[in-house]
């Protein structure tokens, strides 16, 4: 493999205008299609099969309910207990529907005082109208958006009347390029150019990973023309092909400049960079593909279709790193090294790199090898308590300050806590109504039941539908539990089938499924990696130590994020608009993007090691020199990797707000916890054993990721000279 991209590299170099020309020309042509072929994006979650699932076409099938329209409820109240159905009030909510429902996009707006359908609670002081789009869920635009809200704004200051807006049809579709990613694309940007001691190197290397991360984004905008995709496939996407991609390039560069302190000329720094950093990079990128395609073992659509999206994002990240990233390097040459450096050949750093920080680090790591990995075990294990107490949902928990909330909130003073999360009940058979009339009784005996409406039959009477309301709120314990309860009461009836489904129970079902599919998901992708690993490095202790951390980093990662985002600990300061459960999809997304990321660090850092090691340095000496070789890159990578996940976090969609939370906290614990301390001091306490491997197990292929087979063949060379120092 080694051999193959030297020659890769040598020949992006020696075409170098062709290969750039050609990856602008492909990023070109995706933002064309995405502004011709782009269709709308989902932002509801659900798996076919399941019973809450089933439900709800089965009731679209017997009522002709259940569009796929967006909704708005608009809720009032009377701020001074006067009824609403009466005088000022019931006129002010007369005008108010009437305007509702000439607003652009809208289908329907309904009458919350209308004797055969009222929607008013039964003090008469809090009603609610439901606002219906033709606009699919996440379609309704910014201007329509707007008009609603002007016209609450209206009637709020005419009448005096409290007017909020709850619904989904104020839902946005997560941003890619908000305020807060981009300035976690400067914070990388000013690591980069720490790093590499010069802006033109730095720029380079972000926009190379910003070619990649567009082409990825906007072939995915592309598909939404033709598929379903969820509303934050694309933000999951950017934020990983983002990070990867500026971490891939460092790992080329960085190497690439390092051949170049040692004299070698453009042409072959290229290639040995792309032959060497470029194998550890298809390797990393491929523990990444490895872990987001294998979401697809869950059997969830939605899940699936986002960690394929994740995964070509992956890909062309590593192909920019392989092809892009050496073509721009062949123009620029020896001007990637800083001015001071660009006239000094034959220069290896060795002698500062013993001496600095990092070697003084890791020295005393090994030194201490016992108490650090102690130490490190401990603090992680620390951290990831509150992980036993982990709850999800699918129901997202509004912003405190925002009129969704406070909509929440109104209907819940004025109907109860659970009529936020109402339980719907079909029932089908012969005798459904009366199936439904007799269970209603027995129902409402249920614990956490406050309510149960009237059944309601379908036109030829073989299905009927029963509403419960719970006395919890949608997000509780105690609501969940209920939704077992009444299927375990409706297990049994004669004749007739009975279904639970509404918001909730869609939740449960989902969580569920989640919670099942974790451990097959865990122990099928870290098998195949383990693998992966045993390949690369020869050994079987090795890859043990970096899966073993991996799993420590993931419980101090969600432990951390169930502090924050369930516990609410330091939610003030970090600005968490509201906390609750967290949503179904983080746990799953965050382990297997971790687990890639965790493993590209194993993999950059311990790659050094066995390369010292193979060349004949002892167990000790080959620790220390491949860190103090691979630390300074990896911690550069880590910290880009962070700015990135935290640029993320500061956007408002809840799903990718935990997630990037996770992340970034993750990527603190894996890189200067697990890699830089456990790490090494675990090696070092397995000395020469690290690098066993059994008899029976030596007949494995030899992934060549240090590029050995380089030393023993001619590295492919461009046939250019090179470009000039100045």
């Amino acid at each position: 493999m080694a051999l193959l991209l030297s020659r890769l590299g040598a020949f992006s170099a020696r075409h170098r205008w062709a290969v750039v020309l050609v990856w602008l020309a492909v990023l070109v042509g995706g933002g064309v299609g995405a502004a011709t072929l782009a269709g709308t994006t989902s932002s509801t979650f659900s798996i076919p099969g399941q019973e809450s699932t089933t439900a709800l076409r089965l009731i679209e099938q017997d009522f002709g309910a259940g569009g796929d329209g967006a909704t708005a409820r608009v809720v009032v109240q009377s701020p001074d207990g006067t009824p609403l159905t009466g005088g000022e009030n019931a006129a002010a909510v007369q005008g108010l529907v009437t305007e509702l429902g000439g607003l652009p996009g809208v289908v329907s707006a309904s009458d919350p005082l209308d004797p055969a359908a009222p929607a008013v609670n039964a003090d008469q002081t809090t009603a609610y109208s439901t606002v219906t789009y033709d606009a699919p869920v996440g379609g309704v635009t910014v201007a329509e958006q707007d008009a609603l809200v002007a016209a609450v704004d209206d009637v709020r200051g005419s009448s005096g009347l409290t007017v909020e807006i709850g619904g989904d049809a104020l839902n946005e579709t997560p941003s890619v390029a908000g305020v807060g990613e981009l300035a976690g694309v400067v914070v990388a940007l000013l690591v980069l150019a720490l790093t590499y001691g010069t802006l033109v190197t730095a720029g380079m290397n972000l926009l190379t990973a910003v070619v990649g991360v567009g082409i990825g984004v906007l072939g995915i905008t592309i598909a939404t023309g033709f598929l379903d995709l969820s509303s934050t496939t694309s933000a999951l996407a950017g934020m990983l092909g983002l990070a990867v991609g500026i971490d891939y390039g460092l790992f080329i560069v960085s190497r690439f400049r390092q051949e170049l302190r040692r004299g070698s000329d453009v042409g072959t720094a290229v290639s040995t960079a792309v032959g060497t950093a470029g194998s550890a990079v298809v390797t990393a990128g491929l523990t990444v593909v490895i872990a987001l395609v294998g979401l697809a073992v869950v059997g969830i659509p939605f899940l699936t279709q986002m960690g394929i999206a994740a995964a070509a994002t992956i890909v062309v990240a590593v192909l920019v790193a392989l092809t892009l990233v050496p073509a721009v390097l062949g123009l620029l040459g020896r001007r990637t090294l800083p001015r001071k450096e660009r006239a000094v050949r034959g220069v290896t750093h060795h002698a500062a790199a013993r001496r600095g920080f990092l070697a003084g680090w890791v020295t005393t790591v090994t030194r201490h090898r016992v108490l650090s990995l102690l130490l490190a075990v401990v603090a992680l294990g620390a951290v990831a308590v509150p992980f036993f107490s982990m709850r999800t949902t699918l129901v997202q928990t509004q912003p405190e300050d925002s009129t969704q909330a406070r909509a929440e909130q109104l209907l819940a003073d004025g109907f109860g806590e659970g009529f936020n999360g109402p339980l719907t009940v079909l029932f089908q058979g012969d005798g459904a109504a009366e199936a439904a009339t007799a269970a209603s009784g027995p129902i409402a005996d249920l614990a956490d039941v406050t309510a149960v409406a009237p059944a309601i039959p379908n036109a030829d009477d073989s299905a009927a539908l029963l509403t419960v309301i719970p006395a919890s709120g949608p997000t509780s314990q105690a609501t969940e539990q209920l939704v077992a309860d009444l299927r375990g009461q409706l297990a049994d009836l004669d004749g007739v089938d009975a279904y639970v489904t509404g918001s909730t129970a869609v939740s449960v079902d989902v969580s569920e499924s989640l919670d099942a599919a974790l451990p097959v998901y865990l122990v099928l992708v870290v098998g195949l990696a383990l693998v992966l690993l045993v390949l690369v490095f020869r050994s079987l202790l090795v890859p043990l130590v970096g899966v073993l951390g991996f799993l420590l980093t993931i419980g101090a990662s969600l432990g951390a994020t169930v502090a924050v985002f369930q516990w609410g600990w330091l939610s003030d300061l970090l600005g968490i608009p509201s906390t609750g459960p967290l949503i179904s999809l983080t746990p799953i997304l965050v382990i297997g993007i971790l687990f890639g990321l965790a493993m590209d660090y194993q993999i950059f850092l311990v790659s050094r090691m066995h390369e010292a090691h193979s060349h004949g340095a002892s167990a000790m000496e080959a620790i220390r020199t491949g860190f103090r070789q691979a630390a300074p890159v990896v911690v550069a990578a880590a910290l880009i990797m962070f700015a990135v996940f935290a640029g993320f976090f500061t956007g408002d969609e809840a799903t990718i707000k935990s997630i990037a939370f996770a992340l970034a906290s993750g990527i603190l614990f894996d890189a200067f916890v697990v890699r830089m301390v456990l790490v090494p001091a675990a090696l070092a306490l397995l000395g020469e054993r690290a690098w066993w491997l059994p008899r029976w197990l030596r007949w494995l292929p030899r992934l060549d990721v240090e590029g050995a087979a380089l030393e023993h063949g001619t590295p492919a060379r461009t046939t250019e000279d090179p470009v000039p120092v100045g």
